[in-house]
C-alpha cells in the first residue's frame, strides 16, 4: 500500500463483527481483537479496486520467514471476499500484526507453490478442508511478500 494511500478514506466494514475486531486490535496493538477462536489474526489494509478507498479487514495469521499468506476463503461462501478483488487490482497492502506494520505487495499463487501454501494454511486454521469441501469456486491464495525499497 502507499503512503498516499493511507490518506484515502477508510470505510468501515459494514458488519459490526468485523468494525468492532478492528477497532479493538489496532487500539490495542492486538492484545485485544488479535484472535478468532483462539487463533491470532492480523489485519490487513487494502485500497478499494473500485472506490480507491481504504479497507481493513481481520484475516487470519499465517506467516512464514516474513511472508504473509491470505486465504480468500469468505467462509466458503460461493464468491471471493472483497479484499480478493482489492489485492488483484491494488497488490500493494499495510498489514497489522500486533505492535509491527508491514508494507507487502500480494502475489496469488498456483499449482505447487498453491499446493505448499494450503499446507501451511490448513495448519493454522482448521476450518480451511471445510470451507473448500462446500463451495464449488477454486479458493485463492495469495503470498503477501515483503516490499524491498
Amino acid at each position: 500500500m502507499k503512503p498516499q494511500d493511507l490518506a484515502a478514506e477508510y470505510v468501515p466494514s459494514t458488519r459490526e463483527r468485523v468494525r468492532n475486531q478492528v477497532s479493538s486490535y489496532e487500539a490495542t496493538d492486538g492484545r485485544e481483537g488479535g484472535t478468532l477462536e483462539g487463533r491470532p489474526v492480523v489485519i490487513l489494509t487494502t485500497t478499494g479496486a473500485t472506490s480507491g478507498k481504504v479497507r481493513k479487514t481481520p484475516v487470519m495469521r499465517i506467516e512464514r520467514d516474513g511472508t504473509y499468506v491470505a486465504v480468500a476463503s469468505f467462509g466458503g461462501a460461493p464468491n471471493h471476499p472483497a479484499w480478493y478483488r482489492n489485492l488483484i487490482a491494488k497488490p500493494e497492502v499495510r498489514l497489522q500484526d500486533g505492535a509491527h506494520v508491514h508494507h507487502l505487495r500480494a502475489r496469488e499463487v498456483f499449482g505447487e507453490e498453491k499446493a505448499e501454501a494450503w499446507e501451511l494454511a490448513d495448519s493454522r486454521w482448521p476450518h480451511f478442508p471445510e470451507y473448500r469441501a462446500k463451495t464449488e469456486r477454486e479458493i485463492p491464495i495469495l503470498l503477501l511478500e515483503p516490499i524491498t525499497p
